[in-house]
């Protein structure tokens, strides 16, 4: 099958992918275009994986305030490569998880980083409101680490849904974003302000 140049062009500019690699997955997508993207989306995310253990030490920090000045977060995502962390979408990416930050009220980057005595506490939380269910106790605690579940994708960073695409989760994001650069992307840390809270 002939691929245009135009359809390789939009390709690349909606995933940001190489041209010889939209050639590609356009030519096993019969030319379709949404299918080639969800195909490179696929290849990135597999490519990301292999990426994950390389140490990521360059990076940027950015503030993100919103509008009204009453809410606001510091961020620290980290790259491999100082000409990575200089370049616009590598920008980009960072403005996004602060504005992840601020919208969303994440309490952790990880599920692993949530601090045990807070774990602890949302458990016993859970099991007391459906104590007197008069459930078998085995029934509760699948109820419970169903619940726990929907509690760390409210709780944790990399497991909310994205702001700009409720549909991606931020690790979805990351990774894509991992593939993209090729290099390992990480979200070190962040602070979120709110006027008159202590953090």
């Amino acid at each position: 099958m002939d691929i245009s140049t135009e359809l390789i062009r939009q390709l690349r500019e909606r995933t940001g992918a190489g041209m010889m690699d939209c050639k590609k997955a356009l030519a096993e997508c019969s030319g379709d275009l949404d299918k080639a993207i969800e195909h490179l989306r696929k290849a990135g995310i597999a490519a990301a994986a292999k990426k994950a253990s390389r140490v990521a030490s360059e990076g940027l920090v950015e503030a993100y305030i919103h509008p009204g000045n009453r809410v606001g977060a510091i961020v620290e995502v980290n790259c491999e490569t100082d000409f990575v962390a200089r370049t616009d979408g590598f920008k980009a990416l960072v403005r996004d998880v602060a504005m992840q930050v601020v919208a969303s009220e994440p309490l952790v980057v990880k599920r692993d980083e949530v601090p045990e005595d807070v774990l602890n506490k949302e458990k016993e939380i859970l099991a007391a409101q459906i104590k007197d269910s008069g459930k078998p106790a085995q029934v509760i605690e699948k109820i419970v680490q169903g619940r726990l579940d929907k509690f760390y994708k409210e709780s944790c960073l990399m497991e909310q849904p994205f702001i700009k695409d409720p549909k991606r989760t931020m690790e979805e994001v990351v990774k894509e974003a991992t593939a993209k650069f090729g290099e390992n992307i990480v979200i070190r840390r962040f602070s979120r302000f709110r006027l008159g809270q202590c953090s």
